[in-house]
């Protein structure tokens, strides 16, 4: 038996009577009464445990526990369990982690318990507030909903993102990042500390925001620092590559649809018209992190961090919106002279936090003129009204290789003369270098074709994360109708010479996405496809697989290729390569000679489903003895699930398909999965379609 809760956003009104308003901020006096065998937590320490009968002569405890600091009501929370715990003190805060018991004994929480405090420390010292209670409880519960909560001394969190096996050497595990980079279908990986994340979250406890309108200011502001936070732990992270990866790019995808809210909304509207839970979205956090990153980009990140300390002592247990900010920002940029900006605050940020969406610059580097508009699809016949949004936008830039002086854009357009360009094929501009703006860039064509060709003489003359921006705006260009997919092409002719796997990645998500595999192959692009891509993965595919074949340990620490390998090896074995589809098989048989050996976690995905597909009935045999095994892991069974949906041979698929409906084979819910997996795939996809037809 386990209870626990999660009050937030308006839940507390449903366990006891209050205003349940982030603004009224109360102190708490909590008294849980509960089976003697179990042990009660809170947000504050326990100060008595006595006993009591009911009218059945049945004992009971009463835990009693110290007055809580004054918090808002969806802060409050308890947990009563049969739990044991790991504990350490860092400056006096007693930090208890509490786990199934087995799970402590085992030591998968040593990890966690090992970064709470130095985590706690360095955001003391770095915002030069001190951490208001004697002790926090981390607690990890077999399943929890909201993945985790930053209760204010009792954060509540799933096991996945708080349990680290000692066994397991993954750096993904490890990496401290509290993202979780999930894929399609439940294909999840590095959900590993997102605690990282809510340790970043108690200053949103100590200044809460007025009301959920402005919930960007706890979520935004925890985000931005989660990945401070990741590299002063990791120091091998590279901040900026995992910062655009996992929280830029994913929400520029999401931002630049008509009907997107903005950041902060008016209460009004909100109250009018959504659901609050649908404030807990990425633009909340992703949107929120990223202008975060861009404002304290412009301002440096000193003054930001000393702005950001007299907002959080002058508004401490009390509430805030997000002018309260702007104007500690403004009173520490008036009190210097390095930084100037064309505007207040006020209006440059509100540009961005008040309007949806995002801008595309347009240059012309014949003139110098660069031109701003709202980033929406062209080819949406909705889009055609004009938008007149603007924004004070900051434009880091390089030309040539150097670093330029940043330059403001605060009008619809505007001539740069420093930008015109000359004749010299080497004479090129790149412009919001290493993403320190919220905003995507359309280059002219001259520009283009100079960048392209200095990929292909020096790539690393562009930094990795400028090369996976490019990339990555040229394909959103491409597929909102500002550009020709030739156009993007050029810019991917290099690639030969790419040793990056984020930038890898960004191409092969643009050009064999994850939901055409099956009907790709249909069409005759794809042998023109798999002639230019197979070319140029080459060298890189034959770079890891030199490490799968002789030294996977080597990988350990190579936190994208524990993330973004698998994409290479499938795309490598989709496109036909015959190494990697002998790889595959070798490494399945290998597996079936001996159970006990480990497939490379790396490539596991993808070997389990071409050593299917490769494979006679004997091969798909052995995955479903393997899936059926009971001490297989859910992410193992997953990869075997996915794995039968490979098989080549039309007999096996339906029998597949047949056991996906029978209760004592799988579960109800595995139904949909086995069905959507055989669906993606070439063959599947008419079965599939079949089946669910015939079984309706």
């Amino acid at each position: 038996m386990l209870i626990a809760s999660q009050l937030e956003p308006t839940y507390a009104r449903t366990v006891y009577p209050c205003f349940d308003e982030p603004a009224m901020k109360a102190t708490f006096n909590i008294r849980i009464v509960h089976d003697p065998s179990y042990v009660a937590l809170s947000n504050m320490p326990a100060i008595d445990v006595s006993e009591m009968k009911d009218e059945n002569g049945s004992l009971w405890t009463v835990t009693t526990f110290n007055t809580s600091l004054k918090m808002s009501t969806y802060l409050t929370a308890f947990v009563i369990c049969d739990f044991d715990y790991v504990t350490r003190t860092e400056r006096g805060n007693e930090i208890r982690i509490w786990a199934r018991k087995e799970a402590v004994k085992n030591g998968y929480v040593d990890y966690a318990l090992n970064i709470t405090g130095p985590i706690f420390s360095f955001l003391e010292d770095l915002l030069n507030v001190s951490y208001p209670l004697p002790k926090t409880d981390l607690v990890a519960l077999p399943d929890f909903g909201g993945g985790a909560m930053e209760n204010w001394g009792l954060m509540i969190f799933q096991e996945s993102s708080l349990m680290y096996l000692p066994s397991d050497k993954l750096t993904i595990r490890k990496t401290m990042i509290a993202i979780i980079v999930s894929h399609e279908l439940g294909h999840q990986a590095c959900e590993m500390l997102r605690h990282f994340f809510f340790l970043f979250k108690w200053f949103g406890n100590l200044v809460t925001m007025n009301w959920w309108n402005d919930l960007w200011l706890n979520e935004g502001l925890a985000s931005y620092f989660e990945y401070l936070g990741a590299t002063f732990v990791e120091p091998k992270l590279s901040l900026d590559k995992i910062f655009y990866d996992h929280v830029v790019q994913p929400v520029l995808k999401e931002d630049n649809e008509i009907g997107v809210r903005s950041l902060s909304e008016s209460e009004d509207k909100i109250r009018g018209s959504f659901s609050l839970m649908y404030l807990f979205d990425s633009i909340t956090y992703n949107k929120g992190a990223s202008i975060t990153w861009m404002l304290s980009g412009f301002l440096t990140e000193k003054l930001f961090i000393r702005a950001l300390t007299s907002y959080l002592k002058e508004f401490s247990f009390s509430n805030a919106n997000q002018d309260d900010l702007w104007t500690h920002i403004q009173m520490v940029v008036d009190a210097q002279d390095e930084v100037q900006l064309p505007a207040s605050v006020k209006q440059i940020m509100d540009s961005w936090t008040c309007q949806n969406g995002f801008p595309v610059l347009t240059l012309n580097l014949t003139t110098g003129r660069i031109s701003q508009e709202q980033f929406l699809n062209k080819k949406n016949e909705n889009n055609t009204d004009s938008y007149n949004n603007t924004w004070i936008i900051p434009i880091s830039w390089m030309r040539n290789g150097s670093s330029q002086p940043l330059m403001w854009l605060d009008k619809s357009s505007k001539v740069f003369p420093e930008m015109q360009v000359s004749e010299s094929e080497y004479d090129w501009i790149l412009l919001n270098v290493n993403l320190s703006g919220y905003y995507r860039v359309n280059y002219d064509q001259i520009n283009l074709k100079r960048l392209a060709c200095l990929l292909e003489n020096d790539p690393k003359a562009i930094p990795a994360v400028s090369r996976f921006q490019l990339i990555d705006d040229v394909f959103a260009l491409t597929q909102f109708g500002y550009i020709q997919i030739e156009t993007a092409l050029e810019l991917t002719k290099y690639l030969a010479r790419e040793d990056e796997l984020v930038v890898w990645n960004v191409v092969l998500l643009n050009l064999v996405p994850e939901n055409l595999e099956s009907t790709l192959k249909n069409y005759e692009v794809y042998p023109l496809l798999k002639k230019y891509l197979l070319k140029r993965m080459l060298p890189i595919y034959h770079y890891y697989a030199g490490f799968i074949r002789q030294n996977v340990d080597a990988l350990e620490g190579d936190y994208f290729a524990q993330v973004y390998l698998e994409k290479l090896f499938a795309t490598a074995c989709w496109l036909g390569l015959q190494d990697c589809l002998n790889l595959s098989s070798e490494l399945y048989a290998k597996w079936m000679d001996n159970p006990e050996y480990k497939i490379p976690f790396l490539i596991r995905r993808t070997v389990c489903c071409y050593g299917v597909a490769l494979g006679s009935d004997k091969e798909w045999n052995f995955a479903w003895e393997m899936y059926d095994h009971t001490d297989s892991t859910n992410e193992d069974k997953d990869i075997l699930l996915a794995a039968m949906s490979c098989a080549k041979e039309s007999w096996l698929l339906y029998r597949y398909l047949q056991y996906g409906l029978s209760d004592t084979l799988f579960s109800s819910n595995c139904t949909s999965v086995i069905i959507l997996y055989v669906v993606t795939k070439d063959i599947g996809h008419r079965i599939a379609w079949e089946f669910v037809t015939e079984n309706w």
